[in-house]
């Protein structure tokens, strides 16, 4: 069944700059069979915990106050790419987790031809990180790891994104033709640009909405690196 196109909302606007691409470390390349792979180790999150980012995943849904504005979550997360988010299956306790999917639409650089609209799968969601899994005709057609790794203020977030067909020999044929026609080059550096930019908001989103048993031993962290 076709899903309807979300079209793109205006634009919202948040006290904080975005961070730029140069602030995180990032590659494009192909594996073996084809596969498009694109590696980010992004700035630290300060002031964030893995506890805490592990929470937002669990909590995108819902509205978040920024200077005295109501906003969706997920628009705020990225104000200017994000579309629209959906959980369209909880985990088998009912809550986001392990076995949940998400509807995920987005326009990478507010372009049209950047749009993707996918439903993934959670395959891990934890402390660690958390892992999404595309699939088509029943076999995995994306993976996108989130690894959170604590440090002294915050949290080092290294995310690695794999595109294409993981079948040895129908994987070199059919790799290049996905990446011509659904998810070319320029759509994967566009990419890297917009996910080093959400998770850079993340260091100002958490402090305002995590759980205080999760956000003070992250303020009590910064405030004693000011000391």
């Amino acid at each position: 069944m076709s899903r309807r196109r979300p079209p793109l909302p205006p634009s919202r606007s948040l006290p904080w700059p975005l961070k730029p691409l140069e602030t995180a470390k990032t590659s494009l390349d192909y594996d073996h069979l084809g596969r498009m792979v694109l590696d980010i180790e992004h700035d630290v999150v300060r002031g964030a915990t893995p506890a805490m980012i592990a929470w937002w995943f669990a909590n995108i849904a819902g509205e978040i106050a920024i200077g005295g504005t109501k906003l969706d979550r997920y628009l705020a997360w990225h104000p200017h790419d994000h579309i629209h988010w959906e959980l369209i299956r909880p985990a088998a306790d009912g809550a986001v987790g392990v076995g949940s999917r998400f509807r995920i639409v987005e326009a990478f650089g507010r372009n049209p031809d950047h749009y993707v609209d996918v439903i993934d799968t959670v395959t891990r969601l934890d402390e660690t990180g958390i892992t999404l899994v595309g699939y088509a005709l029943g076999r995995p057609i994306s993976r996108l790891n989130h690894d959170f790794h604590p440090v002294e203020l915050g949290t080092r977030y290294v995310s690695r994104l794999e595109v294409g067909i993981d079948i040895p020999v129908i994987g070199p044929i059919l790799n290049p033709l996905l990446h011509t026609l659904v998810f070319p080059e320029a759509m994967g550096r566009a990419w890297l640009r917009h996910n080093v930019e959400e998770v850079g908001l993340l260091e100002h989103i958490l402090p305002l909405i995590s759980p205080p048993e999760l956000s003070r031993p992250a303020a009590a962290l910064l405030e004693a690196q000011r000391a």
